[in-house]
Order: C-alpha cells, then structure tokens, then sequence
C-alpha cells in the first residue's frame, strides 16, 4: 500500500486535527508530555479556553482524521468529555470514511463513556495498555492493572470499528519472554493497531531521577533488541503489517492521522503544548496548562513558539518521515513533492548508510534495512 508524499501546496489546507486533553490522574515515572495531574478544577477553564482557540478559524473545517491525544482524554467526566465531542465535530465535521481516535485510559473507560464516545462518532479507540503484567505496570506507576486492561480491551471491541493498544518494552529487568507474553495478549484481543516503544529515560521524569541514582537499570542493548524483533515476528506471523519502525496494523487499518504526518499533510492542533502545521508554518501553543487557559480566556495568543519552514527543511523533514515507514520513498514521488532530489539533500550521508548496511537501495525505493530499524533514531540527525 504506498502512498504519495503531499506535497507542500496540498498541505495548505489541512484535512487532519489534533487536540490535546492534558489531565491524568497522576503523572506516571517516565512521563515527560505536556499534562497536569491533579487539577480536575481546570477542566471547564480548559474548555472555555480551547473553545476560543478552535472558533478562531472562521467556519468549520471538514477533516479525515481528528485524534484526541493527551495527558488522557478519558479522564474528563461524561459531562465535560461530551462538550468537547460536541464542540469538535461541529468546527471540525467529519468527511466520509473518517477516522477519529481517542487515546484511553483502561482504569477509567467507563461503559458509560464507551456508549458516548461510540455515539459522538469515534471509531478508534487507542488504548494505552503498556502491560498486561501487574507488576511491570506498577513498576511503570500505571493506575491499572491487567485485568483492567483486559477488560476495557474486550469492551472496545464490539462498539468501535477499531481498536489499537500501546505497549512498553525494555522495563527495568524485563525479560524477552515476560515481553513476548504482553505482545501474544495483545494479539489474542484482537488488536487491529499495536505500537511498540521503547522505554526512554527523559530528562526531567522521576525516572530519569531514579536512573542517575542508580536506584533504576536499563535494559542491556542486546535484551532491548531481542524484544523489538521478538515483537516484529509475533505480530506480522498474526498478521499485522509492520508499516512504520513502532507501529503495526491489520490490512486497511493503519493510523491514518499518524500516515498524514509521515507523508507531510498538514494539520490543525488545539490545547497546551499542541503542535500545528499549516502551510508551511509550525506553532506550537504554551505547555503550561494554566499559562495556556489564562492567555486564551485573556484573549491572546496561545502559540509559545513558530517557525517558517524553508522548501529545503520541509523536504528535510520528509526524507526523515518516509524512511520511518517501512516501504520507504520512491525518489521520484519525492522530488516531484519537495523540488529536492533525494541526492541533493542526503545523497553521501544515505551512501555512507547503505554501506553500513542500514539502508537499502532498489530501482524505486529506498527504506530502512532490518539493521537500520535497529539504529534508526541515530541516522535521523545525520540527514537533518
């Protein structure tokens, strides 16, 4: 299934809209993403304030695909969950054959907010599992347990057209078979979706803390890549296509939102610490929550930085984009999309990785080897 890169005139007007929830119960160890924990007495602030910025645009947009990401868009209460539905689809009416995922919780996702979600129109529900494994998700500071995730799992199922789940590996002392067990349940609910991450150690989390006083391991390289490849073979055997270096879908069920950023679509994106790119312009809105309520509500912009993007940089980003996906880029869908010939850009840089044997070149393709997928978050900087 390859699909074209977008060019940068039919980015103009973006199909595709992402809005930010930021509310958690608590902020798990790892975590770094722009939320706050604790602060319920924000909710109808925020949504005054995100109302505001979403009727900023003059009249309402038709989009594909609308994604509600957070911090957990499950944890607003029915009432206030079912505004934000409200107010979404009518600046934002879905066009036929739409996706519109919402990230959720599994301690949370009440059946009462199945039945609201599934009647507003959502059709995606991606659940942020992590583990199956009680006591890797304690270790994770997840508020679930596996049999939450299990059920919540099973409750998704009969009333959305598509459900993924995300999972962590590489927790500290994680096995490759503790690993492979959380992938096979995975797989044995049904997933259409599964995302595969690596645990990372950001600065400024608590485990980042906890790694420098040693009170944390990291998993050693060679268990990390056993556990990754281990995840490849299970999930493409059950017959997901690995389609980008974290992500894995049934045929016809890839993440479409996801895809539009891959291929360079533009996008609409509305709440704190939200990134939005249009036309040729990235703005990304103040990560406080209550800078970015008080500078809403106070009638100012929410946008803490931007940037114009030269040709060169969009086509940059592109190349980057297009080589996480496993079926790489055709060189002459890239030029006819960027105006840069791929050797213009990275031709020495790409010579250098297919030597190493990271890259593979074929007569219309170039994409990541089995070796590069191993290494890919190394060759990234080297192209930008």
């Amino acid at each position: 299934m390859n699909r074209k890169l977008i060019s940068p005139v039919d980015s103009k007007t973006p199909r595709s809209v992402y809005v930010h929830v930021p509310f958690c119960l608590r902020r798990c160890g790892y975590c770094n993403f722009t939320l706050v924990a604790g602060r319920d007495d924000l909710i109808d602030s925020y949504l005054q304030a995100i109302e505001r910025e979403m009727r900023q645009l003059e009249q309402p947009h038709e989009v594909d695909t609308i994604f509600y990401g957070g911090g957990t868009p499950t944890h607003l209460p029915t009432p206030q969950l079912e505004k934000l539905l409200q107010l979404t689809a009518e600046r934002f009416p879905p066009a036929a054959d739409y996706e519109w995922s919402v990230e959720a919780n599994p301690a949370d996702l009440s059946d009462e907010k199945l039945d609201l979600l599934a009647a507003a129109g959502v059709n995606r529900i991606s659940l942020g599992v992590q583990s199956f494994r009680d006591a890797k998700l304690q270790l994770l500071e997840r508020d679930h347990l596996g049999a939450d995730a299990q059920s919540a799992a099973q409750r998704v199922r009969p009333k959305f057209a598509q459900l993924a789940i995300d999972l962590i590996f590489a927790a500290p002392g994680e096995s490759v078979p503790q690993w492979r067990d959380d992938v096979r349940q995975a797989i044995e609910l049904g997933a259409d979706h599964v995302s595969t991450y690596g645990l990372t150690f950001e600065k400024g989390t608590t485990f980042w803390n906890r790694l420098l006083h040693d009170d944390l391991q990291e998993v050693d390289e060679e268990t990390q890549r056993d556990q990754y490849l281990s995840g490849i073979e299970m999930l493409t055997t059950a017959g997901l296509q690995h389609y980008e270096v974290s992500n894995f879908a049934r045929p016809h069920r890839r993440c479409a939102h996801n895809e539009n950023y891959w291929l360079g679509g533009g996008y609409f994106a509305f709440g704190p610490g939200a990134a939005r790119y249009v036309a040729g312009r990235r703005e990304t809105n103040h990560r406080s929550t209550t800078r970015y309520i008080q500078r809403m509500l106070a009638g100012e912009s929410p946008v803490a930085e931007w940037e114009e993007l030269t040709p060169e940089e969009t086509a940059r980003e592109r190349l980057i984009f297009g080589l996480r996906r496993l079926e790489g880029i055709d060189p002459a869908d890239f030029a006819a999309a960027t105006g840069f010939t791929i050797d213009q850009l990275a031709g020495e840089t790409l010579d250098r990785f297919e030597r190493q044997g990271a890259i593979l070149r074929r007569d219309d393709r170039i994409c990541l080897s089995r070796a590069g997928l191993l290494v890919s978050d190394a060759i990234w900087p080297d192209l930008l």
